[in-house]
């Protein structure tokens, strides 16, 4: 019994441990991104940031978008532009990564993103109604990656849905957040970092309302 606690504690240390390594390494990663703002190749690394995030990498682009807007207020439409054409070409990636590699890398992208359990509900998600699903996926904060690596495993939706979807729920995103830099500036910088997730989700939430809504009274 006494060993039993002592390494149900032992395993707690090494997980809190290793919680701590992955959050510091996240938030080198996001300022890492952010580094890029000042380079003269800004707009090419957000695309390709825009690009990668869509099939495995952890830091959405936003991060960028919103510093590239900060500095230049008045190009915050191009950038999101940017970024939606990065993201809607990445998700093509994510698709291939499901179709192709799912046994090998797929899963285990799943895994990471912790949607393991959730896999076959996100599937579901997609038989039930794929355009809904995406879109949901690309303007909220839920791991948009897994949804396009879903899409492609055992081809569960054509790429036409997935493009035009992408398209729609990712500028969605994107033009929210650039149009609000193109309005207030760095005045909003602090207010996009602290609740730009819980505003995109609630955003979601009315998305998916108004969609039940038209369904069951009209």
């Amino acid at each position: 019994m006494a060993f039993g606690y002592l390494f149900a504690a032992c395993f707690s240390i090494v997980q809190e441990a290793c919680l701590k390594k992955i959050t510091e390494l996240l938030y080198r990663l996001k300022a890492w991104v952010e580094s890029f703002a000042a380079k003269s190749y800004a707009t090419w690394a957000l695309f390709l940031i825009a690009f990668v995030e869509s099939s495995f990498f952890p830091i959405p682009p936003d991060v960028l978008l919103i510093a590239l807007g900060v500095a230049r207020p008045k190009r915050a439409f191009w950038y999101a532009l940017v970024c939606t054409l990065g993201s809607v070409t990445g998700a093509f990636l994510g698709y291939y990564i499901g179709y192709a590699f799912y046994e090998t890398i797929g899963s285990r992208i799943v895994d990471f993103y912790g949607f393991h359990d959730k896999f076959q509900f996100v599937l579901e998600k997609y038989r039930e109604n794929a355009w809904t699903a995406i879109i949901v996926a690309g303007f909220t904060p839920i791991p948009y990656k897994v949804f396009t690596i879903a899409a492609g495993f055992r081809e569960t939706i054509d790429l036409a849905t997935l493009a035009l979807a992408s398209l729609v729920g990712r500028a969605s995103r994107f033009f929210l957040v650039g149009g609000l830099l193109f309005l207030f500036g760095p005045a909003i910088h602090e207010y996009l970092n602290k609740y730009l997730e819980r505003l995109t989700l609630a955003l979601g939430i009315l998305f998916v309302l108004g969609i039940l809504a038209v369904k069951y009274l009209f």
